[in-house]
């Protein structure tokens, strides 16, 4: 039988992206089981314990509390959602939220997106080089189309602009 491999809380923390301290504040307000130790002491991981600090981290990344987080270490990665249904809702739920903050960030991009373009064009256009070439009446300047999304940040006076 072949042995499990364990990690150090310095390897765990390399393949999870979550640095040592966070991985020992996690073990100390009980969101992971206390790791298991060597004889000197030292903390080891299997990689259970990677992929559970791999979903703790995912949920943290989208805004969760770790509070919330609670009820989902304690099923097991192989579990029927069916069996969990109020833990299917709420992460449903979580993932609307995060798909309108998705939403929101992409207006806040596009609205950037366009006031970069602007000033590229106003920058075209005030170029005094003195002649009157294509660059100058605004001819050969390739205008972005403005989105339906990006429309709402303007006032009316902008939009025919």
């Amino acid at each position: 039988m072949k042995a499990e491999q364990t990690f150090t809380i310095k390897q765990t923390a390399e393949q999870t992206g979550i640095s040592e301290d966070t991985i020992r504040y996690y073990e100390k307000i009980a969101l992971l089981p206390r790791a298991d130790r060597k004889d000197n002491g030292h903390r080891i991981y299997r990689q259970e314990d990677i992929h559970t600090i791999r979903l703790l981290s995912c949920l943290k990344k989208t805004g969760m509390p770790l509070e919330e987080m609670r009820p989902f270490l304690a099923v097991s990665a192989d579990a029927d959602p069916a069996e969990y249904p109020e833990l299917v809702e709420r992460l449903m739920s979580h993932r609307e939220n995060i798909v309108s903050q998705i939403a929101s960030l992409q207006q806040v991009v596009d609205y950037i997106d366009m006031k970069l373009g602007e000033g590229r064009m106003r920058r075209d256009c005030s170029d005094e080089s003195g002649d009157d070439s294509s660059e100058k009446t605004g001819e050969g300047i390739k205008a972005r189309s403005v989105s339906p999304v990006e429309m709402r940040y303007f006032p009316v006076s902008a939009k025919s602009g």
